[in-house]
């Protein structure tokens, strides 16, 4: 196998870790640096898709519920509701036909005979220690919607969309999906023609909008990041209750449901199996970071953490996948924190455990294939790994890197991880389109 030629000729400077396995025979085929810590970038979500499958399994799915403390009384609660988050990534417009989930909860509780909330509408966020940037996301980062805050408690990933349009000679902005919690502070003013330019901002006590919109524009969106994801998901609850007709007499708050809390109404999220496939495919660090905590909750009512989850991933590679506790090291679940490093050994470790595990079809299936899907679309076009490889990608501005499966000539499948930290990531890049190939070229009796 000619991978050595090809590390050597193509990058200049850097380091490199590269594992080859065959998980047909279990043997290595090749390594370089294989015990060698180096940041993964986003192949780290591989390591949660695995933790995540091994303690939920494919078929899981979170809810998002809200609960009552008191009786209803002739349509009127005298107490509050509590919207409790359960770390859904899926709570989302983007899965909802574009529409707010939250509408779906009001409507529940509408059904109930709920006609007036007389207290506060609570946000319940406390499945998860807050903690809403991981360490090691660059200050750089934080106004981007790939490193939104985190919450067990997060609607729309955690993004809202500013909507300006012209209607009836005015110009109109609105929130999507719309939360109570977040007033719109506009001076946005209608002007000829279809054009428009639009600045929203995070202001003191909400958002301020401004610029100009034209009389025969389309709709306008920007997205902003919101900075405290459960009061955004509890105003929005009270938006979508006030559609149906729920008034709501109090305000939106942070707290913790009581127990013995009454449960009013309930959402699922989509199974695990799917959740996976997106995250993957389009590499979601928001679906990363609520995995990989979803996936430490102890269970006996305390908090998940970070902390807890690193600990529940390492004890998962050691016990499962035969590597070694100290080959990872994570701050979280998406690969985003400069603090993440782990060994190409112990990726390989997770991707050969994974081929054996019950869940294994849906770890492969979670992946871009080389040539024509998602973030591999363009990339080992018309070579052998075509249609045949299918991995999980990583970039950074100082790391490239590449994990998962490819089929070799003579049908063994091949587990490989290249991860590369250096300047010459674009080089990188080059050099692993040429060992997929390689890799999917190999034959042995």
């Amino acid at each position: 196998m000619d991978l050595g030629t090809i590390l050597r000729s193509r990058t200049r400077g850097g380091t490199w870790g590269v594992v080859v396995t065959s998980v047909t025979r279990g043997d290595t085929l090749f390594s370089t640096n294989p015990d060698v810590l180096l940041k993964p970038a986003s192949i780290m979500k591989m390591m949660t898709t695995g933790l995540a499958l091994e303690r939920f399994g494919p078929e899981h799915t979170f809810a998002t519920t809200v609960l009552r403390e008191v009786p209803v009384t002739a349509g009127i609660l005298n107490g509050n509701l509590y919207l409790r988050g359960g770390g859904d990534p899926t709570l989302s417009t983007r899965f909802w036909q574009g529409e707010s989930p939250m509408d779906a909860l009001a409507q529940q509780i509408k059904a109930t005979g709920i006609q007036r909330v007389n207290g506060d509408v609570v946000a319940d966020e406390s499945a998860f220690e807050t903690e809403r940037i991981p360490a090691g996301w660059k200050s750089s980062y934080l106004m981007s919607a790939y490193a939104a805050p985190v919450s067990a408690l997060s609607l729309n990933e955690n993004l809202v969309w500013i909507v300006a349009r012209p209607q009836n000679g005015a110009a109109v902005v609105e929130l999507d999906p719309p939360s109570s919690a977040i007033p719109v502070v506009s001076t946005v003013r209608l002007v000829d023609g279809s054009g428009g330019r639009i600045v929203a901002r995070r202001a003191a006590n909400g958002i301020a909008v401004s610029g100009t919109i034209g009389s025969r524009s389309a709709p306008r969106r920007y997205s902003l990041v919101i900075p405290e994801p459960p009061a955004f998901a509890a105003g929005a609850l009270v938006s979508s209750l006030s559609k149906v007709g729920v008034a709501v007499g109090g305000n939106v708050r942070s707290g913790t449901s009581p127990q013995g809390a009454t449960q009013v109404a309930e959402l699922r999220s989509l199974p695990l199996a799917n959740i996976v496939s997106y995250m993957n495919r389009e590499s979601i660090n928001h679906f990363a970071e609520l995995l990989y905590r979803g996936a430490a909750v102890p269970g006996d009512g305390r908090a998940a953490s970070s902390r807890g989850a690193l600990e529940a991933l390492r004890t998962f590679i050691s016990s499962k996948a035969g590597g070694r506790r100290e080959d990872v090291r994570a701050a979280d679940g998406s690969g985003l924190s400069e603090a993440d490093s782990l060994t190409a050994r112990a990726m390989v470790q997770l991707l050969g455990y994974a081929h054996r595990a019950p869940w294994g079809s849906v770890f492969h299936a979670s992946m871009p294939v080389a040539g024509e899907s998602e973030l591999m679309r363009r990339r080992m076009r018309s070579t052998p790994a075509q249609g045949n490889l299918h991995a999980k990608t990583g970039t950074t501005n100082t790391v490239a890197s590449l994990a998962g499966y490819v089929t070799a000539l003579n049908g063994e499948v091949l587990a490989f991880a290249f991860i590369y930290n250096g300047r010459d990531r674009f080089g990188a890049r080059a050099t692993m389109d040429r060992m997929g190939p390689t890799l999917a070229n190999f034959y042995r009796e």
